[in-house]
Formats: C-alpha cells, sequence, structure tokens
C-alpha cells in the first residue's frame, strides 16, 4: 500500500512529536489546533493508525509513532539535503564538470584554464579524459563528457565549435640535426631528410600531406606514430624531424628537442571548445563555457 503523505504532514508530525501539547505544536507552525488536528488525522488515516495517544492533553506516541518518528525525521532531513543539493548545483556551489582534451592541450593550456576556473568555483569536481583529437570529438558527441577542446575539422556535425585561437605548424628535431642551427626552415629544407609522421587516420596527417600538395615537395617518410608524445620520443631517437602544432612546443622542448618555425608557413588551424549543438549543458558546464569563450584568447595565451 502507498501513502500520499506530503511533506508538510511530516512537518506537522515531528513538530507534535518534539512539543508537550498540542497547542504548543500549533502555535510552533503558525496553525489553529483544529488545523493541527486535522492535518494529523489525515496523515494517520493515510498511513492506517494512530502516531498520537489522545488519552490525555500531553502529547505522547503510540509505539507505532515511536518507530516512525526517526524515520520521518531522516526524510525530512534528506528532502531538504536534496533541494539544498540542487540550489547548489544551480548556484554552482558544487558540481561536476567532464571534458575531454588533446594530450597537448590537457598538458599545456588546460591547467592554466582549470586553475583560474576553480578559482571562482572551488567545489567543483573535474574529470578529463586526454586523448587524440579525432577521440575528443567522438566523446562529446556520445555524451561521454559535456565539453571538449580540439582543433576545427572537417568532421563538426551535430556540434558547436567555439574558436579561442589561431594554431600555425612548426618543425621539431634532435638538437644535433644540421637544420637546428637555422632560425627556420623551408618546406623544402624538410624534405631533403628522413620524416616522422602522424598516420593516415589523423587529421594532422591529413593537412600536413594536403597542404605539402600545394608546395610542389614531397616528404621522406620512415615512420608513423598514433600519437604526438610518440612521434616526439622517435624524432628524439633520431629517426627523423617533423613538423606538429605549435601547442605542443613544451612537450617537445622537455624531451630536449628543437623547435622551430617554418619559413612562410600558411599552415593554421583554429583550436577551440566544442559542445553538441542539440543539448542542453549543465549550469557548471554552461558557466565554464561562458568563461572561456569569454576569456581564453591571445592576450590569455600571453599571460
Amino acid at each position: 500500500m502507498t501513502s500520499n503523505v506530503s511533506f508538510k504532514q511530516l512537518n506537522i508530525f515531528v513538530c507534535i512529536a518534539n512539543s508537550h501539547t498540542f497547542a504548543e505544536a500549533a502555535e510552533k507552525i503558525c496553525l489553529s489546533q483544529p488545523a493541527l488536528s486535522s492535518a494529523l488525522k489525515k496523515m494517520e488515516s493515510q498511513v492506517g493508525g494512530e502516531l498520537f495517544s489522545r488519552t490525555t492533553r500531553k502529547v505522547e506516541l503510540t509505539p507505532e509513532g515511536k518507530l516512525f518518528l526517526p524515520i520521518a525525521k531522516r526524510l525530512i532531513y534528506d528532502w531538504q539535503q536534496a533541494f539544498s543539493d540542487l540550489h547548489n548545483l544551480f548556484s554552482l556551489g558544487q558540481g561536476n564538470l567532464s571534458i575531454a582534451a588533446m594530450p597537448s592541450f590537457a598538458a599545456g593550456l588546460l591547467p592554466s584554464i582549470l586553475h583560474k576556473f576553480t578559482g571562482l568555483y572551488p567545489n567543483i569536481k573535474l574529470a578529463v579524459n586526454d586523448v587524440v583529437m579525432e577521440r575528443v570529438i567522438q566523446n562529446v558527441k556520445e555524451g561521454r563528457v559535456e565539453v571538449g577542446f580540439s582543433f576545427e575539422t572537417e568532421k563538426m556535425e551535430g556540434l558547436e565549435f567555439q574558436p579561442l585561437f589561431e594554431d600555425c605548424f612548426m618543425v621539431v628535431l634532435p638538437r644535433s640535426h644540421p637544420l637546428a642551427q637555422y632560425k627556420s626552415v623551408t618546406w623544402a629544407q624538410l624534405a631533403s631528410y628522413p620524416y616522422v609522421a602522424m598516420n593516415q587516420g589523423s587529421a594532422i596527417r591529413r593537412w600536413i600531406d594536403a597542404y605539402i600538395d600545394t608546395q610542389t615537395v614531397s616528404l621522406n617518410i620512415v615512420a608513423e606514430a598514433s600519437q604526438l608524445a610518440t612521434l616526439g620520443q622517435f624524432v628524439n631517437y633520431e629517426l627523423g624531424l617533423s613538423v606538429i602544432p605549435v601547442l605542443c612546443r613544451e612537450e617537445m622542448l622537455s624531451k630536449g628537442l628543437t623547435c622551430l618555425p617554418i619559413t612562410n608557413n600558411h599552415l593554421n588551424k583554429q583550436v577551440g571548445i566544442i559542445r553538441l549543438r542539440k543539448s542542453t549543458l549543465s549550469s557548471v558546464a554552461q558557466e565554464f563555457w561562458e568563461w572561456v569563450t569569454d576569456n581564453v584568447n591571445a592576450e590569455f595565451l600571453a599571460e
């Protein structure tokens, strides 16, 4: 048997149980005694029996009432806590934020972004997936995360992309490489040496191949990798040089590699934040989206 006992009735029951008389309880909750008695009788009718003994003017719980009192108090607490938690979610007093980001972005810019955002909202719990760009897009499309950081690609169906800044590509090579002495190098110079590339399924490989076709040069590819970190290790062990986004600069420098600009290079791509186009973000994710789009720009990068 189910009951339609209301939150108000539970409050009345607990208030009576914590009072010496019905008159005292009525005064505490600003009800007349007839209204209080009526509400209690309705509740007892709904639960199927008496909760208070009415043999004396003193409030006295029946055995069933005594058993139910701690349960009623817990129900009231849970109810109040639930709405307090809900209020905190909307006011960003607490909440969870799930993000996917390319490893180069996750290790480079993201910590600074999250440091400043959580400084404003310190009780937010973060979950970050640092995965290759293709999986960032997949994670957002599948709803595994609410927002992601990615290059803009040709496959953005169903996604909203908000550009944050433009990134260009650079050459990375060992310090001992003959080209390391130059301030910048040309595509033609790169073509004269062994080259390690991202695999053919990656967007970065596709972009570089398309750009190379416009430069009337060809690269001497000797190895391929599916991760930029692995590619960096190939360069570190002198398998060849490579061309990668400037986003990876700090990671490559930490490996002891040399990073150089490419002369007259027009291979540039937008980096931005993405979300599902037809979806409602949580309050936390919406605030994060708005904060990032308002604050992450060229001035932010220069800090």
